[in-house]
């Protein structure tokens, strides 16, 4: 695995830039980006005021530790990242610079994408890994279970039952959306499933906390280096 990824991703709509580190630690080596988490944070945008990420702080932070910094411009979507990467035991820098003055879409959608790619990188091949992942999560009342394969095969079914419109400033239709843009930009199989639960909040957020665990048994080595697939390959 290539444990790292940097991806700077730029439309007319959004502005993305994404470090992460799948290893368990938080070496971004900013050495290697060649000042690109410099760039985004000095440009201007529609309607928005440029943010600073914190990379003093990153930089003085422990190697061997965790650390999580998400600022995508809608407060919910950011709880639901730091979820997944703190139970995957993963770490992140993600910022973004959307048009949240239209509404969430964009920035969501695009997030999804973004995100993807990185965790595609940071992976690498597949090869000498389970590659299948499954879990449940509980959050009180909430029980999710999410299912993974690492087939090369982008496809998704995400079936999650909310009742309210929005959580916080996120639209729960762009719940389902993230993980659908995730799955497809990922390269992964991806079910997700709200078995029970009232509460939206909770609802979400046991969804996240079973992708990160799914991830995590599905990244688990083997032991081996082959390819986990008949074919020999996974496209």
């Amino acid at each position: 695995m290539a444990k790292t990824a940097h991806l700077y991703r730029k439309t007319k709509e959004t502005s993305i830039q994404i470090a992460v580190d799948i290893s368990g630690k938080a070496d971004f080596n900013f050495d290697k980006t060649d000042g690109v988490f410099n760039t985004i944070f000095n440009e201007k945008h529609p309607n928005t005021a440029p943010w600073e990420i914190p990379t003093s702080e990153v930089l003085a932070a422990t190697k061997e530790q965790q650390f999580i910094y998400v600022n995508s411009g809608l407060g919910f979507l950011d709880h639901m990242i730091s979820a997944l990467f703190k139970h995957a035991n993963w770490s992140i820098i993600l910022e973004c610079i959307g048009d949240t003055y239209i509404d969430d879409h964009h920035s969501c959608e695009d997030i999804g994408i973004a995100l993807g790619d990185a965790l595609k990188i940071a992976i690498g091949e597949i090869r000498g890994i389970k590659r299948f992942g499954y879990a449940y999560a509980p959050l009180d009342e909430a029980l999710s279970r999410a299912v993974l394969d690492f087939s090369g095969r982008p496809f998704h079914v995400i079936e999650m039952k909310f009742s309210r419109e929005k959580v916080g400033q996120l639209s729960t239709e762009m719940i389902s959306h993230f993980l659908e843009s995730f799955a497809l930009s990922c390269g992964i199989t991806l079910h997700v499933d709200t078995i029970k639960g009232v509460n939206d909040h909770h609802i979400a957020e046991s969804a996240f906390k079973a992708l990160a665990i799914a991830f995590k048994m599905a990244l688990t080595p083997t032991g081996k280096d082959d390819v986990p697939s008949t074919k020999g390959v996974i496209f």
